[in-house]
């Protein structure tokens, strides 16, 4: 009998895509699997979903302002609003299994399949748990985690090491050098930095590159720049249209495997799906983390790679005055790269989609 399954989370994309390869694994192992996901009302999982071909319906959720404390008013409201819409979700779909990715939606939608009797599993990203899935561990039956040393949020007995879904075609990168330079108009003679900001752009990223521009010329430098759609038409003027020929910009990397293959070193913020794709790609990697993330995680998730000389890392305050620095000297410096390549790699995990995918047919079977 075929299972039905609900995956819930999302709002960035370092969650939706993690949710999408494990619906994509499901579907490989179990063709007739009936999936459904529920996002937040206004998110970006609300369109990306759908266009990864998969139904989804939405709550109206929202996660804590911790810059202006009276946006959270309407907080409890939402979760209680949520909840119940949660639960007359379940009732109507009647899941074998829910799976939380982490993201608004996730925690209403566990908490609700959890109290209905719903076997549960959830996929924690990060090297350090944030708050919603400490607190859903007590509760789920299965928890599949990225990072070593995760029995300090979470029972022992409940974890299982699985490391984070990739975009397979994202990281699917051999002997697409030649094509990649091609597709981005670099040159074969220049080294290329690839700086992708994540899903969303990240400010300080874009002005430190903004402020770089003179000294990566001089050095003869290209660059892939992936700035985020916020900041793409502001930007598009002082870079595109001066540096034609030595800088591709770019609101959105349509082609994640080509840009990676173009890359000689890539600069990138730290969340945990940016870095499983960047073991699998086993480039150099200068990880600038986000300061503006919960318990500060993608600093952890970045220390885990750099305590294993597999990553150099730059803080996000350090950035104006270091990174292009940091990028033109690992460029000129082919025994470091070498290191960071073979290290990086050793950390690659390529089936974590359809590890966890057959955990979550396990459950559903279980429930049987």
């Amino acid at each position: 009998m075929a299972k039905r399954i609900i995956i819930s989370g999302g709002g960035t994309g370092g969650h939706i895509f993690p949710a999408v390869a494990i619906a994509h694994a499901l579907k490989r192992l179990a063709p007739d699997t009936q999936l459904l996901f529920v996002g937040a009302i206004g998110r970006m999982e609300m369109e990306k979903v759908p266009a990864a071909g998969y139904e989804i319906v939405g709550l109206d959720i929202q996660g804590i302002n911790r810059q202006s404390l009276w946006k959270n008013l309407a907080l409890p409201f939402k979760l209680y609003k949520s909840l119940r819409r949660a639960r007359q979700i379940i009732r109507d779909f009647k899941p074998d299994v829910a799976v939380g990715v982490g993201g608004y939606a996730s925690g209403p939608l566990l908490l609700a399949a959890s109290g209905m009797g719903i076997p549960c599993l959830i996929q924690e990203q990060n090297s350090y748990a944030g708050i919603t899935n400490k607190r859903l561990g007590r509760k789920v039956d299965r928890i599949c985690v990225a990072f070593e040393g995760m029995d300090r949020f979470f029972s022992k007995d409940k974890l299982l090491f699985t490391g984070n879904p990739i975009r397979r075609e994202s990281v699917d990168i051999q002997h697409k050098r030649a094509e990649a330079l091609e597709y981005f108009g670099m040159s074969p003679g220049r080294k290329t930095i690839l700086l992708t900001g994540g899903s969303l752009g990240a400010r300080t990223l874009n002005e430190c590159m903004l402020q770089g521009l003179g000294s990566l010329v001089a050095a003869d430098v290209q660059l892939i720049w992936q700035c985020g759609q916020y900041y793409y038409e502001a930007l598009k003027p002082m870079v595109a249209e001066k540096y034609p020929d030595r800088i591709t910009l770019t609101a959105f990397l349509h082609r994640m495997d080509l840009a990676y293959a173009a890359a000689d070193i890539i600069i990138a913020r730290a969340g945990a799906g940016t870095i499983a794709e960047l073991c699998a790609v086993g480039k150099p990697v200068i990880l600038v983390p986000s300061p503006n993330v919960a318990e500060d995680h993608q600093t952890k998730n970045a220390k885990a790679l750099v305590d294993r000389n597999a990553a150099v890392m730059v803080t996000d305050a350090e950035a104006p005055l270091h990174l292009i620095q940091t990028a033109l000297q690992l460029l000129g410096d082919e025994a470091r790269c070498s290191t960071l390549r073979t290290h990086i790699a050793e950390l690659a995990i390529l089936d974590a989609d359809e590890v966890i995918a057959r955990e979550v047919l396990q459950l559903a079977n279980r429930k049987d």
